[in-house]
């Protein structure tokens, strides 16, 4: 960092504070004052929950469960202002974000394995979130799972999900709440949002939750520019023996001007300036969704519970990219790409089961049994213009492509892929020495049928229906208070991926995949996992030690085919540190060392290669500290650290490390009776200028670099009611 940008950051910290200060003291000193301001200190905690919803089992504690799962709070998501889930998950030490090929949607790396956002959970369920890009608005918790999920949560029917899981909550009323927020992120991003939580009847057995939020304006990457407009709501009831919860949400995202990944040869490009913008401002992605879920929990008796739940979505997408890849690092001459593609999914989910607690004769015994089914219908057309030439330093504005080579109908999309996930589980959780030892087997039974279809006339093409069965086997083991020792054999199970469209041919030209569209047969991986957690009162610590084997899916670069070729072996260990170790110091952190490597390749080449795109080490280090002299002022710093990663299957090119600044300061002044919220964050102190990631799922030329994001300044006030 340097001086320079030390002294922006400082002097806008105590800006904040200064503005903060401002507010009327005289109303601190009524009566109550202080309890109110502690309330509204606690209501803005950043934190983690080492636990939260594990399929099938339910919600549950983390030292109960042989599985390693945090939870990432609402109070994150108000505090840091994200942009998308991906922002949010920048806290996780154990996760990384890239982009889908030549679209904006993100995908997550855990433990080395990506999940594309097609295979995000929502509430449970896979295919009801919204595909490509999340607005955080909507979102009460983000849950990750570190591991294959198969048997916990079902076969993800986008076919990632390999080496974990994420999944999220929509906001439901738990207390009496009104919230109004305004916000500015740079350049110009401006954003209101209003927050209403209630809940009536004779025994506040119902609940009413409407969010609601808007955002436009460029952010710090040069003209790029993004807006985001949600609605969701949650009326939920809860008395006696009955649960029930219906969500509905509607979300409208644009972006325009984008930029995305990079490609480059064999030669890695020095970084451009971190706010250069080397897209075209033609380029777009136009998300409108409508979602929601509906679930219900009846209580049989004490020792009895039957669940259901079900989902969908209907969703329309408009996505115009630029593309841009490098022929000459030197001197950053480049080709550029237009595509355009138009795509509608239509999808359904739903789950029902029970769980039954048992005990007798010195034991428990916690029985789960149910099924669950998914549906997805994916309509598209794509339409690949002509290259054009830009450059990587200094872009190039270009007239939009004419149209190119075209597949499916561009004005009235019709399916390409019809998908249906079904499965049947059951498990059982015996309890020994007061359920201090806790032995799970597990198996559910899944069959993936899956239609494609051509893009010429729409007619069939291919297809599948194959079942599988997904055990799990798990131990837990509790010697002492506090301390929870586990391990777990489970596999992975996610309908084959599709083939892409094209694929980047090291010079910036699209060239078409044989097998494109074809959807691949099932995929099995296998997981063996140890560890250990530890909770002291106030702070919880992990250990994870981890062997994840999995078949590589790519486009070969000589037969343009799209398949599965050979293993790829990640082997690990996570340790994650969080909690307040001393009144008013929070802190989220952890470190993860993966060792990934290619085996049983096609002749041997590259065998025993590090795998693309997978550092050898991530850490994470966020902590927020309530001044003692000043108990309304928390200051706020953030580390992102992650190590060299390959770039090429090869192994001839590499990424350098990187490490990331972030510092913030949140201030909670009084209005008469109702707390003051104001926020200030600057993310990327430095303005430091890094290759953030070389994953990429369908390499085979060229690889693809994705730039990492310049300082931004963000700032928020939030009145609560």
């Amino acid at each position: 960092m340097t001086r320079s940008t030390f002294r922006i950051a400082l002097g806008a910290t105590a800006a904040t504070a200064a503005l903060a200060f401002a507010a009327p003291v005289m109303a601190q000193e009524a009566t109550g004052a202080d309890e109110i301001l502690v309330t509204a200190q606690r209501n803005n905690q950043t934190k983690v929950t080492s636990g939260g919803n594990v399929g099938v089992f339910g919600t549950k504690a983390a030292e109960d469960i042989p599985f390693n799962i945090r939870s990432y709070n609402e109070a994150l998501i108000l505090n840091q202002q994200p942009d998308s889930l991906g922002e949010v998950l920048e806290n996780d030490p154990t996760v990384r974000t890239a982009l889908g090929f030549g679209i904006a949607g993100e995908v997550f790396v855990i433990r080395g394995f990506d999940l594309s956002s097609d295979d995000v959970g929502f509430d449970g369920l896979y295919g009801i979130t919204p595909r490509q890009i999340v607005a955080p608005e909507l979102v009460s918790s983000v849950q990750v799972i570190n591991g294959a999920s198969a048997f916990l949560n079902g076969a993800a029917p986008g076919g990632s999900g390999i080496g974990g899981s994420v999944n999220i909550l929509p906001k439901k009323a738990e207390r009496d709440m009104i919230r109004a927020t305004l916000g500015y992120t740079s350049a110009s991003h401006i954003s209101g949002a209003v927050d209403i939580a209630r809940r009536f009847g004779t025994n506040q057995e119902w609940g009413l939750r409407i969010n609601g939020s808007a955002r436009r304006g460029d952010i710090a990457i040069d003209d790029e520019f993004h807006s985001s407009y949600v609605l969701g709501a949650t009326l939920d009831y809860n008395n006696g023996p009955l649960r029930a919860a219906l969500n509905l949400n509607y979300q409208r995202l644009n972006q325009t001007y984008w930029r995305g990944q990079v490609g480059i040869g064999g030669v890695i490009p020095r970084v451009p300036d971190a706010d250069t913008n080397y897209s075209q401002p033609w380029s777009q992605i136009l998300t409108k969704d409508y979602f929601g879920t509906f679930s219900v929990e009846y209580d049989l008796s004490d020792a009895a519970m039957l669940y259901a739940k079900v989902g969908a979505r209907d969703g329309r997408e408009d996505q115009t990219t630029a593309g841009i890849t490098v022929n000459d690092p030197a001197t950053g001459a480049a080709t550029g790409s237009g595509s355009y593609v138009p795509r509608e999914d239509n999808n359904e989910s739903a789950t029902a089961g029970i769980r039954i607690k048992l005990e007798g004769g010195g034991m428990s015994h916690e029985i789960n049994a149910g099924g669950a089914v998914s549906w997805q219908v994916n309509r598209n057309a794509f339409d690949f213009g002509a290259n054009y030439p830009t450059n990587l330093y200094d872009p190039v504005v270009a007239p939009a492509p004419t149209p190119g080579f075209v597949g499916g109908d561009l004005d009235n999309v019709f399916p390409i892929s019809r998908n249906r996930v079904s499965s049947v589980f059951f498990s059982d959780t015996l309890g020994l020495w007061d359920d201090r030892i806790l032995i799970t087997g597990g198996l559910r039974l899944q069959e993936i049928k899956t239609t494609s279809y051509s893009y010429t006339d729409g007619a069939r093409t291919g297809g599948y229906k194959e079942s599988a069965a997904t055990p799990v086997l798990g131990l837990v083991v509790k010697p002492v208070e506090g301390l929870s020792l586990y391990a777990n054999r489970i596999e992975g199970l996610v309908a084959g991926s599709t083939a892409p469209l094209t694929i980047d041919d090291g010079q910036g030209n699209n060239i078409p995949v044989v097998n494109r569209g074809q959807v691949l047969p099932p995929v099995k991986s296998t997981q063996y996992e140890v560890g250990g957690k530890l909770n002291f009162g106030r702070f919880n610590a992990g250990l994870a030690l981890f062997r994840i084997d999995k078949p590589n899916s790519f486009v070969d670069p000589v037969t343009l085919v799209y398949g599965n070729y050979g293993t790829q072996r990640n082997k690990g260990v996570e340790i994650t540190l969080d909690g307040e170790p001393v009144d008013g110091l929070r802190i989220i952190s952890g470190l993860t060392f993966n060792d990934a490597k290619l085996r049983r390749t096609e002749g041997g080449v590259d065998e025993g290669n590090d795998a693309v795109g997978v550092p050898e080490v991530l850490a994470n280090a966020n902590v927020e500290w309530d001044l003692p002299f000043l108990p309304a002022l928390t200051l706020v710093g953030r580390v992102v650290y992650t190590g060299k990663q390959a770039v090429d299957s090869a192994n001839t090119l590499e990424l350098d490390s990187w490490t990331r600044f972030d510092l913030g300061a949140r201030y909670v002044a009084l209005l008469g009776d109702t707390p003051l919220t104001l926020r200030f964050n600057v993310d990327n102190v430095a303005d430091k200028r890094y290759w953030a990631t070389a994953y990429n799922a369908f390499s085979a030329f060229g690889s693809r670099l994705l730039q990492g994001g310049p300082r931004t300044f963000k700032a928020s006030a939030s009145i609560e009611f």
